[in-house]
């Protein structure tokens, strides 16, 4: 047993090295330290270079957000603008509407007086023609002058105007010539006599003049 164990521990050899490949070792542990420290360096820039990307795509989305929200808002602004126009178009409707019944009511009333004028009319033609035939200093045809004062001055409060004929230029809106005479002392187109009176009513004409009109 001694023999073959001192044989044994013959036949082991221990390698002998001079330190060369331990310092190549330790020189690649380095190197791979190195790349790692490289590699660390290299993710900041990596994510440094990535992250102005994302900041720059930020804005991206809130063009995109203000972009829809003015979109939004300018459809939002034009209803507006719709149902504005729509009320002021109704108002202004309404304002006509309004006007021409005011127009409509106040015709009719004047077309209704004028009708009831138009009536009264013959009642002081007939007062005109019995005063002139009535004697001067008559208590009766006093009386009745005074009636006739009095039914004028109503017929005046109301609007009620006689039309000035004698001696005027003959106007076919106003006069209604029914003779025409040739008569030196009076101008072209003058009216020389008056038949009947005209009147008017609040500036609408209610009964023409019959006249005689110099030629």
């Amino acid at each position: 047993m001694k023999k073959e164990t001192e044989a044994t521990e013959e036949t082991v050899e221990i390698p002998v090295t001079d330190g060369s490949e331990e310092e190549t070792a330790a020189e690649a542990e380095d190197t791979e330290k190195e790349s790692s420290k490289e590699e660390e360096k290299e993710v900041p820039e990596a994510e440094a270079s990535e992250e102005p990307e994302t900041k720059d795509a930020k804005p991206e989305e809130k063009t995109k957000t203000s972009f829809f929200g003015k979109k939004k808002k300018d459809k939002f602004e034009q209803q507006v603008e719709e149902l504005t126009d729509r009320l002021k178009r109704s108002m202004a409707e309404f304002d006509n509407f309004r006007k021409r019944t005011e127009k409509e009511k106040a015709s009719m009333y004047v077309i209704g007086a004028r009708d009831i004028v138009e009536k009264i009319l013959p009642v002081v033609d007939n007062f005109e023609r019995g005063l002139a035939q009535a004697p001067e200093g008559d208590a009766f045809a006093d009386g009745m002058k005074m009636i006739y004062k009095q039914l004028m001055t109503a017929l005046d409060e109301m609007g009620v105007k006689e039309i000035e004929a004698k001696g005027k230029e003959f106007d076919p809106n106003l006069h209604n010539a029914v003779m025409h005479v040739e008569d030196e002392n009076a101008g072209a187109n003058e009216v020389v006599e008056v038949f009947q009176k005209g009147y008017t009513y609040k500036d609408f004409v209610v009964r023409h003049s019959m006249v005689k009109v110099a030629n």
